[in-house]
């Protein structure tokens, strides 16, 4: 056994069931014991100076600096509709038509696909 025990913070002299900071209420555990609370909401570091109390600095970033934006996390990813009539499929990215200039959907990008009458110029099938 390595008994007795001195503490890195205070100096003291403890056995192994009160080495720890709570366990004899070490008054300069706060010079160890060094913390740095995260906001809840936007995951960032929240910087407390000493002797501020953790919650209420958070409480505060929430209130002044927080970045979190709770529509962000609902946007939809599959927004651009295929325009071609009766087709309701949607894709991430838009797809635009070279010679008409609607957005379709992957089936339908080609303008064979979608009756395309943007240009006068027969398309060939290649």
């Amino acid at each position: 056994d390595f008994l007795p025990l001195k503490c890195d913070a205070c100096g003291e002299v403890f056995c192994k069931d009160h080495i720890r900071y709570d366990d004899h209420k070490c008054s300069s555990a706060y010079k160890k014991n060094v913390q740095v609370p995260v906001c809840p909401l936007c995951h960032t570091p929240i910087p407390v100076q000493k002797g501020e109390i953790p919650d209420i600095v958070v409480g505060a970033h929430i209130d002044k600096d927080c970045k979190y934006n709770p529509a962000q996390q609902k946007q939809k990813i599959f927004t651009n509709r295929c325009v071609k009539p009766g087709c309701k499929r949607k894709e991430m990215m838009k797809l635009v038509c070279e010679q008409c200039g609607g957005s379709f959907c992957i089936k339908h990008r080609h303008p064979l696909d979608h009756d395309c009458k943007g240009s006068s110029q027969p398309i060939s099938k290649a």
